[in-house]
């Protein structure tokens, strides 16, 4: 077995400009002394140091990717978009839709991102890697045909699905969105499809507002091919795997996918900046071992996480390393330094019970 490990530095380099948390400076919003907006390099480069300093990456096929190509592109998002994105990041960056501001070079580096995500899935297909993961930056699983927004600019899984099918048209995919965003641009791109299988679960009421209801189910062709499982804030360890087995994992196998994508995201742990859930490192290392062992059972182990979401720069290293060593199936650890202070933070036994019923309902609901 090999895991491949899609990673280039230059994709750390994605500037947001001047920016504090969400809004742009400027009357009362004060520039901070280090940082702007979430979405930033650090919580990547921090997983990639961990893993160098532990040794687990050398447990790891690494390599980098050649950006995506104009064609690719173009199979997801519309000839005018790409033009206006490539013109202002030419002209030394600026932003697209909301809260999507990019330095020079931008379109470039956002290409790149969505490489990494193209070769991870090829990879995976062509029998290069058991499974792989793309530490993609910055994220995709928000961006619409022609109109980003939720810091991504390009879709990065829709247009490796797309690549994939290319040459393989009868290949059929769930993608598994785990991010606490709801992922509707994913959502968007597959709604009225039956060959993609879309599955989201997010914090209720968090971003974006007006998206990933729990009835939002698809449309025609694509009518019960979209999930959302939309979680009460407070959502932690045992009824996020409780959600993966009483949801995620049932809908997967009935759809029977040749491959499994997961959108990748750590904002649901216990310190995120953008989120109130509660998820821990072993939370991601055991979602991670429950769909990988469902991509073992029913297709072949395709199986390839592309990162997403995940703004504390002190937790999503250990996420992300936990999640890693689950997936490659390497013995090298980095024990959680937080594992004891949000252990005793997880809900008590009555709210835990409650998060277990809401989801049993919502799977009802589902009709699984």
């Amino acid at each position: 077995m090999s895991t491949g490990f899609y990673h280039d530095e230059r994709t750390l380099w994605h500037g947001g400009g001047n920016y504090t948390f969400t809004l742009p400076i400027g009357g009362l919003v004060q520039p901070l002394a280090a940082g702007g907006l979430p979405e930033s390099p650090e919580t990547k480069r921090r997983l990639k140091n961990l893993m160098d300093v532990t040794g687990l990456i050398n447990d790891l096929a690494v390599s980098s990717a050649p950006a995506a190509t104009t064609e690719q592109l173009q199979r997801v998002h519309p000839d005018y978009y790409l033009q206006e994105f490539k013109e202002l990041s030419d002209a030394g960056g600026g932003e697209l839709g909301r809260r999507t501001p990019f330095a020079a070079g931008g379109y470039e580096i956002c290409a790149l991102s969505t490489g990494l995500a193209i070769a991870a899935v090829e990879a995976v297909l062509d029998g290069t890697h058991t499974n792989a993961y793309a530490l993609s930056r910055p994220p995709g699983h928000h961006c619409l045909p022609d109109f980003p927004n939720g810091f991504c600019l390009l879709a990065n899984i829709a247009v490796a699905i797309e690549a994939a099918q290319a040459t393989r048209p009868d290949l059929k995919v769930a993608v598994l969105d785990w991010d606490v965003h709801h992922g509707n641009g994913t959502e968007a791109i597959y709604y009225d499809r039956d060959d993609v299988l879309t599955i989201s679960f997010h914090q209720e009421g968090n971003y974006p507002l007006d998206t990933g209801d729990l009835a939002h189910r698809g449309k025609g062709p694509g009518e019960g091919l979209n999930i959302n499982l939309p979680l009460p804030a407070g959502t932690g360890h045992t009824a996020y795997l409780h959600a993966m087995e009483r949801v995620a994992l049932p809908a997967i196998e009935a759809f029977n996918p040749d491959l499994i994508i997961v959108a990748c995201g750590y904002d649901a742990s216990a310190i995120d900046p953008l989120a109130r859930m509660l998820a821990t490192a072993d939370t991601f290392r055991q979602m991670t071992l429950q769909i990988k062992g469902l991509a073992e059972r029913i297709c072949d182990g395709n199986l390839v996480l592309v990162h997403e979401g995940g703004y504390s720069e002190a937790y999503v290293p250990f996420c992300g390393h936990a999640t890693i060593e689950a997936l490659s199936g390497s013995t090298i650890t980095a024990p959680d330094p937080f594992e004891h202070t949000f252990d005793v933070r997880q809900p008590g036994p009555r709210f835990d019970a409650f998060l277990r019923g809401e989801i049993d309902h919502m799977a009802t609901q589902l009709g699984l």
